[in-house]
């Protein structure tokens, strides 16, 4: 992938290799390329590009929750239980969660 943001990752070691589109039943992953696109889309919109390296778990788990309900009918119900979780759980410290690794 070519895109810039990976040029600033210390030790991050790969050929930069940009695939350019492809004649007509020669995609390579379609749907691949498509959760790609829309988590980029989703970084770059929602926290404007500026994601921490600490927190980069955090932000795909995120997405991985949005992109695997983004058909459900029940997206109240959804809100609902995130919030009852929310008010359940011991709050978190930011420095508790940038020290965890896994």
């Amino acid at each position: 992938d070519g895109l810039n943001v990976y040029r600033g990752l210390e030790g991050y070691g790969h050929d930069r290799h940009v695939q350019r589109a492809q004649a007509p039943g020669e995609h390579l992953l379609p749907r691949v390329h498509r959760v790609v696109s829309l988590m980029k889309r989703w970084l770059l919109g929602t926290h404007q590009g500026a994601i921490g390296h600490d927190h980069l778990d955090a932000y795909l788990d995120e997405f991985t929750f949005r992109f695997n309900r983004r058909k459900s009918a029940s997206r109240g119900k959804l809100f609902y239980r995130l919030a009852q979780q929310a008010v359940q759980v011991k709050p978190v410290r930011i420095a508790a969660l940038s020290q965890h690794k896994g």
